[in-house]
């Protein structure tokens, strides 16, 4: 999966990498998904949510420049893999989910694994989680009609964050950076990304 989907790819950060191979992915899947685990593309979690793209999962992290000393927030838990992957890369993760029956899998899932530096939310994720910010980094792991405010004004300054913005069918990965009150943002690579849910997502 590394070899082949990711470093072939581009991507050549050492711990990165590192992290990628020993994270279980096939841990995160159903039984019905298990021989699919490192295949790559996404794959149905349930309740109409999908856990991403080895590569997507990888480019989104490295595209936040992580040295491990930052608090991350995720905003879409899904079923706890990118978190998984982020609590190596950083300091602390909390992941905010909005399904309920998402939350407490990945809740599961992370403590049977022993990540202990992951902290799941559940609620509304477009919002972010003030009671843990400012972040060093910001992750969001669906599609949003445009950039939330909250979680511009949850990035601590100097940070960056990774989301998809655009339509319900196809969107740019974007990369916004704050510098004090202003922020700059580039995008990446066309993506496409199950929709964003909650007061600044889609209805």
């Amino acid at each position: 999966m590394v070899a082949q989907q990711i470093t072939a790819r581009g991507i050549c950060d050492s711990r990165l990498l590192a992290v990628m191979e020993t994270v279980p992915r096939h841990r995160f899947v159903s039984q019905d998904e298990l021989r699919w685990a490192h295949s790559d593309g996404p794959l149905p979690i349930g309740h109409g949510q999908t856990i991403s793209q080895p590569y997507i999962v990888a480019l989104m992290t490295d595209l936040l420049h992580l040295t491990g000393e930052e608090n991350v927030l995720e905003v879409g838990t899904g079923c706890g893999y990118h978190a998984a992957v982020l609590s190596q890369m950083a300091m602390d993760v909390h992941t905010v989910e909005i399904i309920a029956a998402l939350a407490e899998q990945a809740t599961k899932t992370l403590a049977d694994l022993g990540y202990d530096n992951i902290h799941v939310h559940l609620g509304d994720g477009s919002n972010g989680w003030l009671e843990a910010a400012p972040y060093d980094a910001i992750i969001v792991a669906a599609a949003a009609p445009q950039v939330p405010k909250p979680l511009l004004e949850q990035l601590a300054d100097g940070g960056r964050m990774v989301l998809p913005v655009g339509s319900r069918g196809v969107q740019e990965l974007e990369v916004w950076r704050r510098e004090g009150a202003a922020f700059s943002h580039q995008a990446n690579i066309p993506v496409a990304f199950v929709p964003l849910r909650g007061k600044y997502g889609w209805n």
